[in-house]
């Protein structure tokens, strides 16, 4: 009963982070959601791409049950799925990402959580795992990158949060007036602190 509602727990959590990740896209121009907007490259775009290609190695490959989208093999990975190339569509990502959906979701549903999985870039002896654990670093993986995601799209026109329905209208004097106070806290404590504290 408790492996039940632990794997229907875990499962509904990277569902919800799923659809916040698409969301972070929502409304962006072909450029913005592209665009390097850190110093490594990190983009919007690429961290969809990155996330589906997690997600189809680690709930395909990891279970003999490998996806029928066509990957490099995993030791051969260049960092291409960190950005979507000039002749990748916003539209084939998203669909690549929802059709990794699918062959996870069939992993997880029809596996117990102690299936045993095989992660060869794992190093030894962690790479003998199962599904629970499996599931439990997949979620990590996806809440770590819709934070980013989070954080890239507040950079790029302010919109913050899990979901278009909890959204509300931004406040713009409310958010200068916080940061300001934020802003004023760090340079008094920077003052008032030695170095290196």
């Amino acid at each position: 009963m408790i492996d039940e509602f632990a794997k229907d727990t875990l499962h509904g959590r990277l569902r919800r982070d799923r659809e916040a990740l698409l969301w972070k896209l929502d409304g962006l121009s072909e450029y913005d959601a592209r665009r390097p907007l850190t110093a490594t490259g990190t983009n919007l775009l690429g961290l969809v791409k990155h996330v589906a290609t997690v997600e189809t190695r680690y709930f395909g490959e990891v279970f003999g049950r490998p996806s029928p989208e066509p990957l490099p093999r995993w030791h051969d990975s260049d960092g291409s799925d960190q950005w979507a190339a000039e002749d990748e569509t916003r539209d084939q990502i998203i669909g690549f990402y929802r059709r990794t959906w699918e062959h996870a979701d069939a992993t997880i549903e029809e596996l117990p959580l102690e299936a045993p999985g095989h992660v060869p870039w794992w190093p030894e002896p962690f790479s003998r795992t199962n599904l629970f654990a499996v599931l439990v670093h997949v979620l990590g993986e996806s809440i770590r990158h819709t934070g980013h995601a989070d954080i890239l799209r507040e950079g790029l026109d302010g919109r913050t949060g899990l979901r278009a329905e909890h959204e509300k209208r931004i406040d713009e004097e409310a958010r200068a007036a916080r940061r300001a106070k934020i802003e004023q806290a760090a340079r008094s404590a920077a003052r008032a602190m030695p170095q290196g504290s």
